[in-house]
């Protein structure tokens, strides 16, 4: 019973998230495409970054995008699911336990993530010049389903730990750090001159994710080694995901 509610549920919110495919779309493509475009593109032709730069940058969005697409897909709905609107007590209904529910919720979302960061790959095709070996795409496809899990158990403890009145400061002092350290932009290991910095980068669990990928899929850029970036996101996701489901119990059970 609890597997068929638990699928039942994963269905549904997957067949919203279908209807709701354009919006979807723009929520986790827009700012990856022009930072492509602007930071690729535009400065390359200008000559203020070299013609290589966009080896380094995809593989950052594509980590950024599953990290970031499955973060915000539980983060923002979850705040007001456990606050005004109160839907998550016809979640609570079904025949599964609590924890079940917030299980889910990781699962979907990190579906989402998985689904947005794949999608930025034929786009950066399109845009830059850029050739990957095959051997490293399973790699690259491990780090991708690790960071879009990360992104859902990060978002799943975001999300029931800020109060609804802080809801307007998620952006400016969660998302942006996570963002401007995540080494999307650059390779951790060049920052051995900024030694500050790199200790920064190195407490964000996106800089793993984006350094392994970068190592599966341009190896000749300095990178971090595989089995650390691989590492570190499971140990992130271990206990992300028990900290998101306490306080899930603890906000929907209250």
């Amino acid at each position: 019973m609890t597997g068929r509610a638990f699928l039942a549920v994963l269905r549904r919110d997957l067949f919203v998230t279908g209807r709701e495919l354009p919006s979807f779309l723009a929520q986790t493509l827009v700012q990856p495409f022009f930072f492509l475009l602007v930071f690729v593109v535009v400065l390359g032709r200008g000559g203020f970054v070299a013609p290589e730069y966009g080896q380094i940058m995809l593989p950052g969005l594509i980590a950024l995008n599953a990290m970031f697409g499955a973060l915000q897909a539980v983060t923002l709905p979850l705040v007001f699911e456990l606050s005004w609107t109160r839907e998550i007590d016809d979640r609570l209904l079904a025949p599964m336990p609590v924890w079940a529910v917030a299980v889910e919720k990781i699962v979907f979302a990190g579906l989402r993530g998985l689904l947005a960061s794949l999608l930025m790959v034929p786009i950066g095709f399109l845009m830059i010049d850029i050739r990957w070996p095959v051997e490293g795409l399973a790699p690259a496809l491990l780090m991708v389903v690790l960071g879009s899990l990360l992104g859902a158990a990060m978002g799943l403890t975001i999300g029931t730990a800020v109060p609804p009145r802080r809801i307007n400061i998620l952006f400016a002092v969660i998302f942006t750090p996570l963002l401007f350290t995540g080494s999307v932009q650059y390779p951790w290991l060049t920052l051995a001159d900024l030694r500050w910095f790199q200790v920064l980068s190195a407490l964000n669990p996106l800089t793993y994710v984006s350094e392994g990928i970068r190592a599966s899929l341009v190896p000749q850029v300095p990178h971090m080694l595989l089995w650390v970036c691989v590492l570190v996101p499971v140990a992130a996701i271990v206990l992300f995901t028990l900290l998101g489901i306490r306080g899930f119990l603890r906000r929907a059970l209250d």
